[in-house]
């Protein structure tokens, strides 16, 4: 098990996810060997309960709108990852994508529009479907929008 850590990164980081944090900062935002060379971004979110300002890597999905989708599959675990409810809580955030950070709003997916992207994403990324059968729950799909492009 990995050793959780404080610091200025977020309350209990794993060594793993700090590395990939001082990694993606250092190499411009493009780490070609994370996540099985997935696009990676920064979520800034801030605890549910806590109010503690938190950063966790995450793999994405780019859509063509220019917003992010992100699956809250947490490793096929039974449990939905911190940061979700975090991000249900406080949906107003940003993220860091390449060298740029993005203001965003959370959106969870339901009903129709969690299923159609859900079936386009385990295409694109068959193990998300290993992951839902494994976790034995139906896994959150949330889409980040970007604040910062007019309407």
């Amino acid at each position: 098990m990995a050793a959780r850590l404080v610091s200025a990164y977020g309350v209990g980081m794993t060594d793993y996810d700090r590395a990939l944090i001082e990694r993606f900062r250092a190499n411009g935002g493009r780490l070609d060997a994370a996540l099985g060379g997935a696009p990676l971004l920064l979520l800034h979110h801030v605890g549910a309960r806590t109010g503690i300002s938190r950063i966790t890597p995450l793999g994405y999905f780019p859509c063509p709108d220019g917003s992010f989708a992100i699956v809250a599959a947490n490793g096929g675990s039974p449990r939905h990852p911190g940061w979700y409810h975090n991000l249900l809580a406080h949906p107003d955030t940003s993220v860091e994508v390449g060298t740029e950070t993005v203001p965003v709003r959370a959106e969870d997916l339901t009903g129709a529009a969690r299923e159609s992207l859900w079936n386009t994403l385990v295409t694109l990324a068959p193990g998300l479907g290993a992951f839902a059968r494994r976790s034995g729950r139906t896994i959150p799909l949330l889409v980040l929008h970007r604040l910062d492009q007019a309407d």
